[in-house]
């Protein structure tokens, strides 16, 4: 990845923690209780219109190992 675009994403994911920092200490939360195969994760989003979409996902052991790299990476930053 262009170390620009990083820094992008890195300003913006600051961004978006200050504008909802419950959202980060949800993640922690999650984090601390720690992922494991078999848990299902549950995603809603409502339009403004009103229209929900709704999605779950039962994670692997490939989504558990994803999401280990990807919190790496941002410890890394």
């Amino acid at each position: 990845m262009n170390p620009m675009d990083m820094m992008q994403i890195a300003g913006r994911l600051g961004t978006f923690n200050q504008q909802h920092p419950k959202f980060g200490a949800f993640l922690k939360a999650v984090a601390a209780k720690g992922l494991t195969e078999g848990t299902v994760m549950d995603v809603k989003f409502t339009a403004t219109d009103g229209q929900e979409y709704v999605a779950n996902i039962r994670m692997t052991a490939e989504d558990i190992e994803t999401i280990n790299m990807i919190r790496e990476m941002g410890r890394k930053n």
